[in-house]
Parts: C-alpha cells; sequence; structure tokens
C-alpha cells in the first residue's frame, strides 16, 4: 500500500486534533496514526523492507526508495512555478514552496510555536519534555533523536560517507555534500520571496528569512534569551550549565561547542581544507584564508608590491 504524503493539511490537522494512542516504549513517540507507528519503529530496528531493483540501496520508506530511485534516472519533474527549482520528490515540492508562502502548518500543543517541517517541530517538542536517551558514551553527549547520535558518533570516529565525485570533498552529512555540489554548478535553487536573495543552501534560505521576519524560534529554558539559530542557543546554554560534551579522543581537550572540536582536530590531523585559489598557500581556518587572498588583491592594486606568500604560520 502506498505511504500518505506527510505534508497533506488533513495529515496535520489529524495529528494535532485526535488522541495518540500508539507509543514507542523505546523513546516515547507517540501518533495518531499505526502506520506512523509501524515507520517509526524501523528507526529503532533498522528493519528497510523497500529494496532497490538497480543497486543494493534499501530504505524504510517507500518514499525514500522512490527518491532514490531517481539517482539512476536523473527525471526532476516537479517545478516551483516562483523559481527555478526544480525536484524528483513532490512532497519536496510542497515543502519548497512554504518558503515562498511562509506556511507553518506543524503547530505546537504546548506554545505558539508553529514550523513549515513537521521534523523542525518534532525537535522543538524536545524542548518542552527534555527528553534526551540517546547517549554517547565516548564524551556523555545526548539528544531525542537516534540519528542525531549516530551523526554525532562522526565527531569521534571521522567518518565522513558522503563523498563528492568532483572533487575530494567529504562530508559527515547528505546535506552538506548536497550544498557542496552546487559550488561545482553554480545552482542556487531557494529564493528569498521578500528580496529576491538566492542560494545553494535550504537552510541558508531559512535563516535569511529570519532577518525579515524578525523571528527567533530557539527559546531559552533557563532565561527570556531567544535566538535565530539553534547554534546561538546552543552557545548561550553553556552559560547556565557550564558543560562541555565535546571531547577530543586524542589529548582530552573538552569545548562546549561542536565547531570548536573539529577545528581543535585539525591541529591533530594536519588538514587544511581552505586552500587558495591563486597559489598553494592552505590553512586549518577560513578566516586565515581570506586575510592570505587579501595579499593577492594588494598586489593586483599595486603591481610594483611583490613579495613571497607566507604559509601559515604554527
Amino acid at each position: 500500500m502506498a505511504e500518505s504524503n506527510f505534508g497533506d493539511h488533513e495529515d496535520v490537522e489529524q495529528e494535532q486534533t485526535e488522541e495518540k494512542p500508539y507509543m514507542c516504549e523505546e523513546c516515547g513517540y507517540s501518533t495518531a496514526k499505526r502506520t506512523d507507528f509501524f515507520r517509526h519503529m524501523r528507526t529503532h530496528t533498522g528493519e528497510k523492507p523497500f529494496k532497490c531493483d538497480q543497486c543494493d540501496y534499501s530504505a524504510n520508506r517507500k518514499s525514500h526508495l522512490d527518491r532514490h530511485r531517481v539517482k539512476h534516472t536523473g527525471e526532476k519533474p516537479y517545478m516551483c512555478e516562483k523559481c527555478s527549482y526544480w525536484t524528483a520528490d513532490k512532497s519536496a515540492l510542497s515543502r519548497h514552496m512554504r518558503t515562498h508562502t511562509g506556511e507553518r502548518p506543524f503547530k505546537c500543543d504546548l506554545c505558539d510555536y508553529s514550523a513549515a517541517l513537521k521534523n523542525t517541530l518534532d525537535c522543538h517538542r524536545v524542548n518542552h519534555t527534555g527528553k534526551q536517551p540517546f547517549i554517547c558514551g565516548e564524551c556523555g553527549y545526548g539528544t531525542a533523536k537516534k540519528t542525531d547520535l549516530s551523526i554525532h558518533m562522526r565527531t569521534h570516529t571521522g567518518e565522513k560517507p558522503y563523498k563528492c565525485d568532483q572533487c575530494d570533498y567529504a562530508a559527515t552529512r547528505k546535506f552538506h555534500l548536497e550544498s557542496h555540489r552546487r559550488k561545482h554548478t553554480g545552482e542556487k535553487p531557494y529564493m528569498c520571496g521578500k528580496c529576491g536573495y538566492r542560494t545553494g543552501d535550504k537552510s541558508d534560505l531559512s535563516r535569511h528569512i529570519r532577518t525579515h521576519t524578525g523571528e527567533k524560534p530557539y527559546k531559552c529554558d533557563m532565561c527570556d534569551y531567544s535566538a535565530a539559530q539553534k547554534s546561538n542557543l546552543d552557545i548561550h546554554r553553556v552559560r547556565h550549565t557550564g558543560e562541555k560534551p565535546y571531547m577530543c579522543g586524542e589529548c582530552g581537550y573538552r569545548t562546549a561547542h561542536k565547531y570548536v572540536l573539529f577545528k581543535h582536530m585539525r591541529t591533530h590531523t594536519g588538514e587544511k581544507p581552505y586552500k587558495c585559489d591563486q597559489c598553494d598557500f592552505a590553512v586549518t581556518r577560513k578566516s586565515i584564508l581570506e586575510k592570505h587572498r587579501l595579499k593577492h588583491n594588494h598586489q593586483v592594486a599595486n603591481p610594483s608590491c611583490v613579495g613571497s606568500v607566507r604559509t601559515e604560520q604554527p
């Protein structure tokens, strides 16, 4: 039986008005629909009953398999009439249209928060429950979502399973790779309906739109602070807790911020991902590369000023 479209308003209204008798004993997830419950349980069991007949890919949802098959065909039949966005997934087009309409059909039943995507609402609800059943054995990091824990573990293992087929870039998350690929194509399918701002990154557009709306959906549960971005809220919360959940497995260095740990790890790996496109200079931090590029700009403006380009200082 074909799966229902999670973007339908009927599903949204049903979820918010009906009782939710089906509850997961593993994580507390509850739903009004039996089919949703069975699909959810696959996130715990790892069952992937939907198999691709052209490769060894398998999925826990039929809709995921349908999206995967497009990789074999390359077909993208669904087009946005507002901008040049194309997609192979009808539900993805429905979600995309909300970036133009501002529609937020998923509403929190405990506060006035609303979201354009169901998974965004699910993440928000954790702010009310505080449940974080999935714990990292390496550093104590806790999360409400099993998938978040799997992604977090890559900060310890260094695993980057998503690889670019045009360069040596690799990422821990699929959407990071998708955003990176647009650097090769120059594609910017996401456009702001207010000012025409375009970007190749969907989350970047969401953040940009808040500059128009002034929305700050991420709220501190210990004071009246609120933020437009979750990362800013995470940084703020450390002021209350003093917690430093991210730890380096090489030297024991601890930090409150995931991105700081990523930067720190480069002192061990020697990785220098930021490369100058005008010489062989490479560095661990983007800000250092930007300063370096000014030397090239200065030389163009002053041809008589010729000097050697220094490598990054340790």
